[in-house]
């Protein structure tokens, strides 16, 4: 079994979802932030979703406050932002680091497999996207200032 599938999170609603619940599915993680210059991706984000979900695509949202304070919410404010002023309805996880010593390992694991710019591991800034197979082998990583939009046709492809 992919190492992936072994690891969960908590949602923003306090529960543990398991990643093997998203085997065989295409998996967009995203680091995000309400606060941040590149928050109106959350649009793009939920576009993608709402395009390419049924066909498969998962797109799960993990807030991070380790940039620039720009997530100092709690859950319940986090989930009302999302709701509020961008329509989110894809998978949303409480709060976590992405660098650092308490990175979470789901973060790990996917830096590991789409090391950054001349094999750096660290997330450079919010919104950070990562595209995971149906295998759930991790296939890019794409910087905060990549458009969800600009990456349908590598989505497309893994569908």
């Amino acid at each position: 079994m992919n190492a992936l599938y072994k690891l969960s999170a908590k949602a923003l609603d306090g529960s543990i979802r398991s990643m093997g619940d998203c085997r065989g599915r295409v998996l967009l993680f995203v680091n995000v932030a309400s606060g941040c210059g590149f928050t109106p991706q959350y649009a793009g984000l939920e576009a993608l979703w709402r395009k390419y979900g049924e066909r498969g695509l998962t797109v799960l949202g993990f807030p991070c406050n380790q940039f620039g304070g720009q997530e100092p919410g709690n859950e319940a404010a986090i989930g009302e932002f999302c709701s509020l002023t961008y329509d989110v309805t894809f998978p949303m996880f409480a709060k976590v680091d992405v660098n650092g010593d308490d990175t979470h390992p789901i973060f790990a694991f996917l830096k590991e497999g789409a090391p950054g710019l001349l094999g750096t591991e660290a997330i450079k800034w919010n919104f950070t996207k990562f595209l995971v197979d149906r295998e759930g082998g991790v296939v890019g990583r794409y910087s905060s200032s990549h458009k969800p939009e600009d990456m349908a046709a590598d989505i497309e492809k893994l569908l």
